[in-house]
């Protein structure tokens, strides 16, 4: 596997440190990096796209959904990417800051529109994407357009694997998580396995597992187990296969199962809240949120398996909610939402 880029023992030690040691006057910081794009939602379900009689526009793209997820949870959370200089874009941008989002991550593209992706919706809930990329401004990121200094004030940096399909966003990518690693963040990785994106499947699990030894935190679903070992994810042998030395917590998501955890010292199941999902659009993204947001408020909870359980619990609802409405951004919950759902749970 791909190692990004060296750096010095003395300002990992002082950086770790500083992530142990927050200041309690303000929230840590969680940046995000990666695509933000338009959703096109169906708004019927169980239809082809070609069937489908019309679509509800909405802002998504995972990593810009965890941004968001964790603003609305009251954590502070800043994105940084790139969308088209066209109405799209500039919307998007807007939806950040109206989320309290900090933008000074984002850039516009002149010269390329804001990706989209229509979106098939299952009775379930489920869904499958058609992506309009040609490439779209969330490609076209370069390494000199990265504002280093917000990374560098990261105590989490958040991001997937979509932006490392072609370059520059790729170049971009490794770059950020050098920077955020040398400035004592903590990296956080969903692989958000998106095949139709990439050359191939064996180009993606090559990809994807290209940066897999870097993440401190990682958050993998039951089936993209499956494709990166090719094993059975039930297993928890094959899941810990994914296992590096690096790693203080591994996240697999199991859909109506809820999610295992799997730490150095612990592992477990934390049992789904059960809702009529209409659309799992941004369902993992906010499951993301609500486990970073409290991770970057107090990196022990890493340590404690009951609050860790706890700290999952809560996350499971961010997802669940999100489930139960259309679209990913206008469908991520507020903290009294969530509250509100955990305290009506019969015990």
């Amino acid at each position: 596997m791909e190692v990004i880029a060296s750096y010095c023992a003395e300002s990992l030690e002082n950086g770790f440190r500083k992530s142990l040691h927050l200041e309690k006057t303000e929230k840590s910081l969680v940046v995000c990096f990666g695509e933000m794009l338009i959703d096109f939602v169906p708004t019927v379900s169980d239809v082809s796209l070609a069937d489908a009689p019309g679509f509800q526009k909405a802002a998504g793209g995972a990593p810009a959904n965890v941004a968001v997820g964790i603003s609305r949870l009251g954590g502070r959370s800043a994105f940084v990417g790139k969308v088209g200089d066209d109405e799209f874009g500039r919307m998007l941008a807007d939806i950040l800051r109206e989320n309290n989002v900090m933008d000074r991550g984002i850039r516009f593209d002149a010269h390329a529109r804001t990706a989209l992706a229509f979106v098939t919706l299952k009775m379930n809930g489920e869904r499958e994407f058609m992506f309009y990329r040609n490439p779209s401004a969330d490609m076209l990121l370069k390494e000199s357009e990265l504002d280093a200094e917000l990374i560098r004030e990261a105590s989490v940096f958040h991001y997937g694997s979509i932006s490392l399909i072609a370059e520059p966003t790729r170049s971009a990518h490794l770059a950020a998580m050098a920077i955020a690693r040398q400035g004592g963040a903590l990296l956080s990785y969903d692989p958000n396995v998106r095949l139709p994106l990439w050359p191939s499947a064996d180009e993606a699990r090559k990809g994807i597992l290209s940066i897999w030894d870097e993440a401190d935190l990682i958050k993998i679903s039951d089936e993209e187990v499956g494709f990166l070992t090719g094993g059975d994810s039930n297993n928890d042998e094959v899941v810990m296969s994914l296992w590096h030395s690096k790693l203080k917590l591994l996240l697999v998501t199991d859909g109506p199962k809820g999610c295992r955890y799997y730490t150095k010292s612990f592992r477990g199941r934390v049992d789904t809240i059960s809702v009529k999902a209409i659309d799992t659009t941004g369902a993992g993204d906010a499951f993301v949120g609500g486990v970073l947001n409290q991770i970057a408020d107090d990196i022990s909870v890493l340590e404690d398996e009951q609050r860790l359980k706890k700290a999952l619990r809560l996350a499971n609802a961010c997802g669940a909610i999100t489930a139960t409405k259309k679209g990913a951004i206008p469908a991520l919950p507020d903290k009294s939402t969530v509250l509100e759902l955990l305290n009506n749970l019969p015990l």
